[in-house]
């Protein structure tokens, strides 16, 4: 496994971040598609065995259940120390007041939830899940400094949002002495490049890590076009994100094809190559409900694209309603 820092600081990451919104109980929330404990554990032992120390949940994800499993697993499977976790807060959690957002309230409260479901006193990146456009950014940045402060979390990382607000944010903390974001977790892959116009850049020229979110577009772009997975068959998200633009994600699931024959490699390790060489990316995020899902991820680190193929891959792209945020 390689390691990389995470952006500007310190912290050292493997160059696959395993994703866990796969795992979870599939009777609690709304992803009726998860795993449930007993079929995630060797997954996420077997991406531990293989050095892959960056693991990526959510206090939504399965109600709760994924941090709960993935708690379990960190503690049964390794040593807390040798792991970077990382947790998101801002979707509803309960109904009523305060019970989503990024308020101070919800913060302070979420944060304590998810370290419990968690098992563990810190978590390494807490993570805002979206931009909160009913809370001032002043108050949300606040109470996540106060956090770090706390101990309760290392760094502060956001996720897909507009390069002004990123930067708006950014700049606020840097104003108040409050501890700055240090990463972006944004949408961004073969079928969806609408990053490269302003995020990668700002992220690049700022030093921010960039860790992409359905780096394989839900699957769609390791597989014949016509052909589904009960995910896709389940995840009406991700009929939001490429529905609009099927006919030319076809061809852009063509060109995957094309050169994972003329490779003699998986399409999904053409298609997370592609991710991980494009600069500045850290580590993409990989959900995993296969074992050879993490083979293939793993593999793709050394998968390295000539300048042709990624031309070849690049070229049926066009533009795209801006989507994930």
């Amino acid at each position: 496994m390689e390691y990389v820092k995470f952006g500007s600081t310190g912290l050292e990451v493997s160059r696959i971040c395993l994703g866990c919104m796969t795992y979870g109980a599939p009777d609690r929330g709304n992803h009726t598609w998860t795993l449930d404990e007993e079929k995630s554990r060797p997954l996420i032992r077997q991406a531990l065995e293989a050095g892959i120390n960056f693991l990526d949940t959510a206090n939504v994800y399965s109600d709760g259940s994924s941090e709960e499993i993935v708690g379990r697993a960190i503690r049964d499977f390794s040593r807390r120390e040798d792991i970077v976790l990382a947790t998101k807060v801002f979707n509803r959690m309960r109904p009523g007041p305060n019970g989503a957002g990024l308020s101070r309230k919800a913060i302070m409260t979420e944060i304590d939830h998810s370290l419990r479901r968690l098992g563990t006193d810190y978590v390494d990146l807490y993570q805002i899940h979206r931009w909160d456009h009913s809370t001032p950014i002043e108050e949300t940045l606040e109470a996540l400094h106060d956090v770090v402060k706390a101990g309760k979390a290392r760094y502060i990382g956001a996720s897909s949002m507009h390069a002004w607000q990123f930067a708006k944010a950014i700049y606020t903390s840097h104003l108040n002495g409050w501890t700055p974001f240090v990463s972006m977790q944004n949408h961004l892959n073969l079928l969806y490049r609408e990053e490269e116009r302003e995020m990668l850049g700002f992220c690049e020229d700022m030093g921010i890590a960039v860790i992409p979110w359905s780096p394989l577009a839900r699957g769609r772009l390791t597989r014949e076009w016509d052909e589904t997975s009960e995910r896709q068959e389940n995840d009406v998200y991700g009929r939001t994100l490429y529905d609009a633009t099927a006919e030319a994600d076809k061809r852009v699931v063509d060109a995957v094809a094309k050169i994972a024959q003329a490779r003699g490699v998986p399409r999904a390790q053409v298609a997370l190559a592609w991710v991980a060489q494009k600069s500045p990316v850290t580590a993409p995020i990989v959900g995993a409900s296969k074992s050879h899902h993490l083979d293939d991820a793993i593999a793709a680190l050394s998968l390295e694209l000539t300048d042709e193929e990624i031309a070849v891959l690049e070229a049926p792209y066009v533009p795209h309603r801006v989507a994930g945020f």
